[in-house]
């Protein structure tokens, strides 16, 4: 396996982990089971505390990438156009973090569940479908320099990756799960 392999597999990874925890988050405090008790904390937390960073880490990729293509224009010119469209499309991660804070911001039980299922619509839709056409046009880009810069990975923020994860799954509430994108 080469460097670009485990670039690609990473930012995969943290985008299938993003979205088994933004499922698991919307399948319980989006649910009408959230209304009859109250959320599990550690859960909530940890939950949360990776929504964030993960959403956040993509959001500094994307501005990483907007950089690296506006000072090699000439070189990428159907890259930058293709991102430029993207850049312009809704779907961006501060887009899901203001969903994200949106639901944990709402003054009631039930405007929680109408935002968290907000959160949901907008994540597996338009944040997994930019997510996955930026990934489609990283593979244009040339050279491991590029890849590297842009893509911010480094053993230890794997590592903290990997922890952050753990420490949802480790708290999940019974009956709920970490699965992949769905349409609530």
């Amino acid at each position: 396996m080469n460097e670009s392999d485990i670039i690609r597999g990473q930012l995969a990874t943290e985008r299938i982990h993003a979205a088994q925890v933004a499922n698991a988050c919307v399948s319980l405090f989006g649910s009408e089971r959230e209304l009859a008790q109250p959320p599990p904390s550690a859960f909530r937390e940890a939950s949360v505390n990776y929504l964030v960073w993960v959403l956040s880490r993509f959001e500094q990729r994307d501005q990483l990438l907007a950089e690296h293509i506006a000072r090699q224009r000439a070189t990428h010119q159907p890259l930058h156009s293709a991102l430029a469209a993207l850049e312009a499309q809704e779907g961006t991660s501060r887009q899901s973090l203001a969903r994200l804070e949106a639901a944990l911001a709402a003054p009631s039980p039930e405007a929680a569940r109408a935002a968290w299922l907000a959160f949901g619509r907008f994540f597996n839709s338009l944040w997994c479908e930019r997510r996955l056409a930026i990934e489609q046009h990283l593979s244009a880009l040339p050279g491991m320099a590029s890849w590297r810069a842009i893509s911010a990975l480094d053993a230890d923020s794997i590592l903290q990756e990997r922890a952050r994860y753990a420490q949802v799954a480790a708290h999940l509430p019974a009956g709920i799960t970490l699965v992949g994108a769905t349409s609530p």
